[in-house]
């Protein structure tokens, strides 16, 4: 793709990277196939090349940025299929994160919107807020269609994601020994929402991995990812948040890996060497904590697990998250691993297109993330699992809300099969 941006506007190390990148794209529509919103409405302007084109033209005129690109960007789940799709390698994740960056700081949403934004950036990464948010939804959740209806849909939406029960506490800095000799060491990020909605996956991780010999330290003062305010083109927060893992897991030595079992965060986390390349004192930092961090099934797959329990004929449909298959590739190992430990493991027809989580999606593009959901469910309760296993809380709770096919994190069914306890959403009906 040709541009025209001026050697000013280059000095720019950020639009310097997007010209980069557009003139990466010939134009060829391979990506719309697999862009789940073109996909849904076939509407060009909601195609990643539909959006860089918007993109381009809004950066190569230096203009603020307006409500119909502001639109499209929103609608944009950067799910990723785009990149998996591309036969050129556009990076279309940098492209649209900056976008998104200079929509928030360039374009003042209507009010409404801009509460909205503001309340899930207070809220979500902050564990304490999350859970008094949490409780005060469980009466409020019966009212949800009514809220849908008369008032906010994206209210409704935060209700109706909402757990029935209470928030759980969430795990502080410690050290999980290994049991036995000591084979690795290993940060965990806990995660903002994972402890909060569902501990069991964070005490699924530890338990397997101090079954096998690693050491698991969870650091002092790591948080929240920075991956829910980065999407929302909170740039100063997202490396604010950045920076007080990358100190939190600089100052543990001896480590193997940063292991995370939310593939969202994951993805993030191994960016953090692009996000921060412009910081001389933590661009270097920032590049080691991205090479050690692994998805929890990239370091399960290096173990030697055998599986104690007898899991043979539980049939188990994966969904293979987006942050994981696109934004990681990190395709193989989850299936291969649940096959070897004895699941009967099918594949989810369309398996390339989002379940609609992405973050805080399914609440600020509510109905979007509806008619994905349902397209997702239909296409694997058509398998007839006993269990949905995904390696990401967005999805889980995502996919459940639209089910009753109990959904787990892959880790609880690993930990399982190698002498864990039995996941607590499998109920005992199954097996």
């Amino acid at each position: 793709m040709q541009t025209n941006f001026t050697l000013a506007q280059l000095a720019d190390p950020h639009i310097a990277e997007a010209e980069k990148i557009l003139r990466t794209c010939v134009h060829c529509g391979f990506c719309t196939a697999t862009c789940p919103t073109y996909v849904l409405d076939g509407n060009e302007l909601d195609s990643p090349r539909g959006r860089i084109y918007l993109i381009k033209d809004m950066l190569e005129h230096d203009r603020p940025a307006d409500a119909e690109v502001t639109l499209h960007i929103d609608r944009c789940l950067s799910c990723l299929a785009c990149m998996t799709t591309c036969p050129s390698g556009v990076h279309y994740m940098h492209l649209v994160d900056h976008a998104r960056a200079y929509i928030e700081h360039t374009y003042r949403r209507p009010l409404v919107e801009r509460f909205m934004r503001a309340l899930l950036a207070w809220l979500l990464p902050h564990p304490r807020r999350f859970a008094l948010a949490l409780l005060a939804a469980i009466p409020a959740k019966p009212f949800a269609p009514l809220v849908g209806a008369f008032g906010s849909k994206r209210l409704a939406a935060m209700l109706q994601l909402a757990p029935w029960r209470g928030p759980h506490r969430t795990l502080g800095p410690q050290v999980y020994p290994a049991v036995g000799p000591r084979k690795g060491r290993v940060a965990l990020l806990a995660g903002c929402a994972n402890d909060i909605l569902a501990p069991q996956i964070n005490a699924s991780t530890i338990a397997v991995l101090t079954r096998h010999g690693i050491e698991v330290v969870l650091g002092e003062r790591a948080g929240c990812c920075g991956s829910l305010v980065h999407h929302m083109g909170r740039e100063a927060e997202a490396l604010d948040r950045a920076r007080a893992n990358i100190d939190a897991w600089s100052a543990i030595d001896g480590l193997d890996a940063v292991v995370i079992n939310t593939s969202g965060c994951g993805t993030t986390v191994k960016d953090y060497g692009f996000m921060l390349r412009t910081d001389p004192a933590y661009a270097e930092r920032a590049r080691r904590i991205a090479r050690l961090a692994k998805d929890i099934t990239e370091y399960l797959a290096t173990l030697p697990l055998e599986p104690t329990q007898n899991v043979a004929g539980l049939t188990v449909a994966y969904h293979s998250a987006c942050s994981l298959q696109h934004g990681q590739r990190v395709i193989g190992q989850p299936k291969e691993l649940l096959t070897k430990l004895g699941f009967t493991v099918k594949d989810v027809p369309e398996g390339h297109l989002c379940c609609g989580s992405a973050g805080t999606y399914n609440i600020l593009q509510p109905d979007y993330a509806r008619r994905l959901r349902e397209r997702k469910v239909r296409t694997i309760e058509r398998l007839r699992p006993d269990v949905i296993a995904a390696g990401n809380i967005g999805c889980i709770t995502q996919i459940a809300a639209g089910t009753e096919l109990p959904a787990v994190h892959t880790v609880e069914l690993i930990d399982w099969a190698t002498g864990g306890s039995r996941p607590p959403r499998l109920g005992s009906s199954v097996l």
